[in-house]
């Protein structure tokens, strides 16, 4: 594994030893002690392509060079390192592994709702759907407050939501804000991919700054290109007679389920953003520089 394509979760780590710094006698603490195991344990796991993911009997994910997985159990760690909570539908997460102008990860989920109609795509209204958003996103922040996690606003469509009827396969964005926070400050966002299966979905979103997520829509873009169901499991294989079909349908899924997920992953890209320059020193620093970022005295 090269350490410098790591610089992500390099940067997590000497972020939280920045963040919960200690005087020069003092051991180090229980926040930074777990980062590192988690650094190190991400390290250790990371999957690089070009290769093939299988999410379990549902879908896989094929894996192109310059790219690089940490499996569900390392991934959700790290996720929590950085206060977000982790249920059983995580399955990992993607990162670069080749040195990039704009730091980004992927959140890897599969969320078995059953079948989900997409009939209603056909008549959708984008400014309807971003109200919804925003009304979901108000109502989430009660749980945020009570978590202690930062609440946020919707800003607008970074993308509004295009759904290929053939290929099953739903993008959309919005810039979010932390509630309160200055005028002119970085907004963040989460680009969101899903495509459909037969029993629920897999979402792959994209963490970045908003400022380069121009640039990055391609990277998504090219990942859900490389995801596929198994045979049994795509969403032509639905049978009507036997299967579930989800309580909700494809607008109610950009509007009302995903606010519940925006705001999680928010503290994730509220990271990726002030921590961007961080990044650049962590590649350079490699893991010979590991040392010096954590368990040393400072030199005078």
């Amino acid at each position: 594994m090269n350490f410098r394509l790591s610089a992500l979760i390099m940067a997590f780590v000497f972020s939280v030893s920045l963040a919960h710094a200690e005087p020069e006698e003092q051991p180090e603490t229980p926040v930074q002690q777990e980062a590192k195991a988690a650094f190190e344990a991400a390290i250790q796991a990371v999957q690089n392509g070009p290769t093939r993911i299988p999410f379990g009997e549902q879908a896989a994910l094929n894996l192109p060079d310059g790219y690089g997985f940490i499996p569900k159990t390392e991934g959700a760690r790290f996720m929590k390192a950085l206060g977000n909570n982790v249920d059983d539908r995580f399955l990992g997460l993607v990162i670069p592994t080749t040195e990039v102008a704009h730091w980004w990860l992927i959140d890897v989920a599969y969320n078995p709702e059953g079948y989900i109609q997409d009939d209603d795509a056909k008549d959708w209204k984008a400014e309807d759907l971003l109200n919804s958003l925003i009304e979901g996103t108000h109502a989430a922040n009660e749980d945020r407050a009570a978590r202690g996690i930062p609440e946020i606003e919707v800003v607008g469509w970074v993308e509004e939501p295009k759904y290929d009827e053939q290929a099953h396969r739903l993008v959309w964005s919005v810039a979010v804000k932390t509630k309160g926070q200055e005028a002119g400050a970085e907004e963040s966002v989460n680009y969101n991919t899903l495509m459909l299966g037969r029993e629920g979905y897999i979402s792959m979103n994209l963490i970045a700054s908003r400022n380069s997520i121009e640039n990055l829509k391609p990277v998504a873009q090219t990942l859900l290109a490389d995801l596929e169901f198994n045979s049994g499991k795509r969403y032509a294989d639905f049978n009507a007679d036997t299967d579930k079909v989800a309580e909700y349908g494809l607008a109610a899924l950009v509007a009302g389920v995903a606010a519940k997920k925006l705001g999680l992953l928010a503290v994730v890209t509220a990271f990726v953003v002030k921590f961007a320059k961080v990044f650049i020193i962590a590649a350079a620093a490699g893991v010979a520089g590991l040392g010096k970022l954590f368990g040393k005295k400072k030199q005078v």
